[in-house]
């Protein structure tokens, strides 16, 4: 039987950072309320799309301890899916795709890369399966998978708000940025559900943050996870010898902004000189989603 194969390859999944990280309230389901900057950087996973045309929808990487069918890709897939034939019946019931992924982002680090995954799963399949989807449509499927897909859709930096969802556009600084891993994993749950953790600071606007961008506001959420990963602590003190540090999400990554690449190599010279047991990488901040234009 002929086939006729539709693909893109090499579709970047970018990382994000918190630039900063306000917990303001609890709703009543248990959401945390929180206000943040969310920055995407040039930097990420990989992952390529080939269309089939038998309704299956297959992840043919293999990752460790994250099983096939519970990976973020594949549910946003057949959520993209399932939409489709609600839209167009049975026109749409054939489509489906092997997606194949080159893992870079770590997990548990606060850089939204099962997240970005997700988007970048709706955005390209979208795409190729020609399902028509608007943005605003996107998101809202994005938003059934977790409170950071939205972002990567709606597709630039963004100040959010609400659980994550209410985003605007904003301008940020030209930066470059070097992260560290500190080598553990944390579980999101586990930083927003303890009892040390703030969850009244004031609420601030856009515009506050466009006046002090280079170091605004802080991550509420870094008390809590240096406590409880004394590693993190530790990087974040390393780094601040050179700047800003902070951690973004709720960790394990954190991160400092420069002005310029060079003195970005500065510092992960130091870092590979200093604490070689660490993974660390620099990226450029970039304005928009490699795949924006593709909706």
């Amino acid at each position: 039987m002929n086939h006729e194969i539709r693909s893109l390859d090499n579709c970047l999944a970018p990382a994000k950072l918190n630039l900063f990280l306000h917990v303001n309230g609890r709703r009543s389901d248990g959401y945390h309320l929180l206000q943040t900057v969310f920055q995407l950087l040039n930097y990420g996973d990989l992952l390529d799309f080939e269309t089939r045309n038998d309704g299956v929808i297959r992840r043919i990487t293999d990752i460790p301890g994250v099983a096939e069918e519970s990976d973020l890709i594949v549910r946003a897939a057949k959520l993209l899916q399932i939409a489709a034939k609600k839209k167009d019946g049975q026109a749409k019931a054939s489509l489906g795709a092997n997606i194949a992924i080159k893992k870079i982002l770590p997990m548990g680090g606060g850089l939204g890369g099962g997240s970005s995954d997700a988007a970048t799963t709706l955005m390209t399949l979208n795409h190729l399966w020609q399902t028509g989807f608007s943005r605003t449509e996107l998101m809202e499927i994005g938003l059934q998978l977790g409170a950071d897909v939205p972002f990567f859709v709606f597709g630039q930096n963004a100040f959010a708000e609400g659980v994550g969802e209410t985003l605007q556009a904003v301008q940020t600084p030209a930066a470059w940025y070097v992260v560290i891993e500190p080598g553990v994993s944390i579980p999101t749950a586990l930083i927003f559900s303890s009892e040390e953790l703030t969850r009244d600071t004031k609420l601030v606007k856009i515009a506050d943050f466009s006046g002090h961008q280079r170091c605004f506001g802080k991550n509420d959420l870094e008390i809590v996870a240096t406590k409880l990963f004394p590693v993190v602590a530790e990087a974040i003190s390393w780094l601040k010898k050179y700047g800003d540090a902070r951690m973004t999400g709720s960790g394990a990554c954190v991160f400092c902004a420069f002005t310029d690449e060079e003195q970005a190599d500065v510092v992960l010279m130091q870092l590979k000189t200093q604490k070689k047991h660490w993974k660390a990488w620099k990226a450029s901040a970039i304005e928009c989603h490699p795949l924006k234009d593709l909706i």
